[in-house]
C-alpha cells in the first residue's frame, strides 16, 4: 500500500522511529484489533490506536452510556448519554482519523458468538469490568490463537498483561477461576479514580502496537501493577503453569463457556499465585 501525502504527515512521526519507519506504518494500517468493551480501558486504547492509524478496530460492548461513565470513558461525551456505547465511540474514532475502518458490535461477548469474532481480528483487547468476561476472552483468544492485551482497573490500581496463546502464561494460569460472588467490591461499590483508565487504557494500546509491530519486550508472563496513590509500577512475574485447566498438560477446558458476570475489575494475586 501506499500512503498519500497526507498520510505521510499525519504519521510522520511513527515514520521517523528507525523501529517504526514506512513499513511498520504499513503494519499498524494493515492490522485489525478487537476491544471488548467500550468503557474506561477501550475509550484510551481506542482513541490512540485510531490515532496511530490501526487500519480496522472492532469495538464490542451491549451497554449505553450513563452519565456516571463521563468521569473516565472520555471517547463519550455529555451529548452521548443514553447512546449505545460503540456508537458513539465509532464517532470520535472516525472524527479523529477517517483512516480507520471502525466496526461495532452492539452485544455481549459470550461463548456462543466469541471465536467467530474473534478470527477477524489480529491483537484483542481486555477492557471488560467483570471476571466472567475476561476468562471468556482469555479462554476464546487461547482457541482462537490471537494476542490478548489484559488490563484491569479498581480504586487507585491497575493492572496490564499481555498474552500470547501456546507461548505464555495466560490468565488461568494465574488466576484459575473467578472469584466467588462478592468477594470483590466493584468500582460502583468500591469506586475508581477516573485518569487511572487512561494510563492502563494507553499502556494497553502500546502493548498492542508492539505486537503488531513485533518490536520490544511485550509484557509476557510479567503483570505490570500501578498504585496511583503512590505513582509506583511494581512487576509480577509468572510463568506459564504445567497444571493450568486450559494451556496446561493435560486441559479441562476444551470448549468455551460462559461465567455468571458478576462486575469487578481487579485482584491482587497471591505470592503463590504469582509466582
Amino acid at each position: 500500500m501506499n500512503f498519500t501525502d497526507e498520510q505521510i504527515t499525519r504519521y510522520s512521526r511513527h515514520i521517523l522511529l528507525p523501529e517504526v519507519g514506512g513499513k511498520g506504518q504499513k503494519k499498524i494500517a494493515q492490522a485489525k484489533v478487537l476491544i471488548v468493551g467500550a468503557g474506561g480501558l477501550g475509550s484510551p486504547a481506542a482513541l490512540y490506536l485510531a490515532a496511530a492509524g490501526v487500519g480496522t478496530i472492532g469495538l464490542i460492548d451491549s451497554d449505553v452510556v450513563d452519565l456516571s461513565n463521563l468521569q473516565r470513558q472520555v471517547i463519550h461525551h455529555t451529548a452521548d448519554v443514553g447512546r449505545p456505547k460503540v456508537q458513539s465511540a465509532q464517532e470520535k474514532i472516525v472524527a479523529l482519523n477517517p483512516d480507520v475502518k471502525v466496526i461495532t458490535y452492539q452485544d455481549r461477548l459470550v461463548a456462543q458468538n466469541a471465536l467467530a469474532i474473534l478470527r477477524e481480528y489480529d491483537v484483542v483487547i481486555d477492557g471488560v469490568d467483570n471476571f466472567a468476561g475476561k476468562f471468556l476472552i482469555n479462554d476464546a483468544c487461547y482457541f482462537a490463537d490471537k494476542p490478548l492485551i489484559h488490563g484491569g482497573i479498581l480504586r487507585f490500581d491497575g493492572r496490564v498483561s499481555t498474552i500470547i496463546p501456546k507461548k505464555s502464561a495466560c490468565y488461568r494460569c494465574v488466576f484459575k477461576n473467578p472469584p466467588p460472588p462478592g468477594f470483590v467490591p466493584s468500582c460502583q461499590e468500591a469506586g475508581v479514580i477516573g485518569v487511572l483508565a487512561g494510563v492502563i487504557g494507553t499502556l494497553q494500546a502500546t502493548e498492542a502496537l508492539k505486537v503488531i509491530l513485533g518490536i520490544g519486550r511485550p509484557l509476557t508472563d510479567r503483570m505490570l501493577d500501578y498504585d496511583a496513590r503512590k505513582s509506583h509500577f511494581r512487576e509480577i512475574r509468572c510463568k506459564k503453569n504445567p497444571r493450568c485447566p486450559l494451556c496446561g498438560d493435560q486441559p479441562t477446558i476444551t470448549e468455551l463457556f460462559d461465567y455468571e458476570p458478576e462486575t469487578c475489575e481487579l485482584r491482587a494475586p497471591s505470592v503463590a499465585s504469582a509466582r
